[in-house]
């Protein structure tokens, strides 16, 4: 992200792990960002009902934006996270912002694939890779640090 910050002079980085499932959940307590069934067609993976199902990544906003506007938050491809993976939340900091030990030798993605099965594209599911892992259902989503004095502005049909 250094490169994309150096080009527009505005800080982008990946997501927290909390910022992760904040903004796939949508204010849910549910599976999914829609519910506790998969139903047909919402998401790519394997038995998703999409037509990329188990066979490839799916173009971006090819499914329904959640409840904050966020799309393809489930399956297509999983997304590293900041943060250092840990077992549990017992070391996850109460700002939301990443945990990162100087130690890190797994870092955590989160959101599944288009490979995987229904129950391992959940908000809830998380897994690890070293950092320097590469694969081609493994991706990222970038988010921009906002500061109060910086302000907002949308571009219609933007993603």
């Amino acid at each position: 992200m250094v490169w994309l910050s150096k080009m527009t002079g505005r800080t982008y980085r990946l997501l927290s792990e909390a910022e992760w499932e904040y903004a796939t959940r949508a204010n849910t307590t549910t599976a999914y960002s829609w519910g506790n069934e998969i139903g047909q067609g919402r998401a790519n993976c394997d038995g998703c009902g999409s037509q990329w199902d188990a066979k490839r990544p799916a173009p971006v906003g090819s499914f329904a934006a959640n409840q904050f506007g966020v799309y393809d938050v489930h399956g297509n491809v999983w997304e590293w996270v900041e943060d250092c993976y840990a077992s549990d939340y017992a070391t996850a900091h109460d700002d939301g912002s990443a945990w990162m030990p100087t130690n890190c030798t797994q870092r955590v993605v989160r959101g599944g694939s288009w490979i995987n099965v229904p129950r391992l594209v959940r908000a809830a599911v998380r897994s690890s890779n070293a950092p320097d892992f590469r694969d081609y259902d493994l991706g990222f989503r970038i988010g921009r640090t906002l500061s109060t004095t910086t302000p907002i502005t949308a571009t219609p049909g933007a993603r």
